[in-house]
């Protein structure tokens, strides 16, 4: 199964409802009390970009967009616009964002990720799909403008050189999440002007 690095339409994205999943079990016992246990160890968006579509043109797009990927088959990129920056949605991105390491002398690659944190709690999530020339890097708070790529398809930084044993590597950066269609029809009803509509065309977040 392949994955098209390609990003769903911005202008219909930009309509759509959905963001993050988890699964949780839930026993209530007899006393009334529960026990739950958390099935996943990580969330799983879903998505429904039917909102999005507004014009005759967008439901055309959507439909090639779907067709090229052959339904359900191939993922894609797809932005989130309500979390695709490493940083609050007010702030712009910067080099010092997120910790992705810390150096040993050693290692030369570092995965990006983007910290959830509320209280005393955390989650670390995976970011693999890094938008290009969007990624900055800092070295103990100083920006580093070569030394290092990245790749887009995999989230990888790679130092020329090992960082420092205790150095602090942190990074910048705007992010697609990984995704497919969860569904292989795409129900269209036209009306009497042959606009044309979907009532749901939704999609669900791949691990990759």
């Amino acid at each position: 199964m392949a994955f098209h690095e390609v990003r769903f339409p911005d202008n219909i994205s930009r309509g759509a409802r959905g963001g993050p999943e988890r699964r949780t079990q839930i026993v209530e016992l007899a006393s009334g009390a529960e026990e739950r246990n958390a099935s996943w160890a990580n969330s799983r968006r879903r998505y429904d970009v039917a909102y999005g579509i507004r014009r005759a043109d967008d439901l055309a797009a959507v439909v090639a967009f779907f067709e090229a990927r052959n339904g359900r088959l191939h993922g894609f990129r797809f932005k989130d616009w309500a979390d695709f920056k490493s940083c609050p949605p007010s702030q712009t991105v910067g080099p010092s964002d997120q910790t992705i390491g810390t150096g040993n002398g050693s290692a030369t690659q570092f995965q990006l990720v983007k910290r959830y944190t509320s209280g005393a709690q955390s989650w670390t999530r995976t970011i693999t799909k890094p938008v290009a020339g969007t990624v900055t890097i800092a070295l103990n708070g100083t920006p580093q403008v070569s030394g290092w790529s990245v790749s887009t398809a995999a989230g990888l930084v790679t130092f020329t050189t090992a960082p420092a044993a205790g150095v602090a590597i942190t990074a910048g950066f705007e992010f697609d999440v990984p995704v497919r269609f969860d569904t292989d029809a795409l129900d269209v009803t036209l009306d009497l002007e042959r606009l044309g509509s979907i009532t749901s065309i939704p999609l669900v977040e791949i691990r990759t």
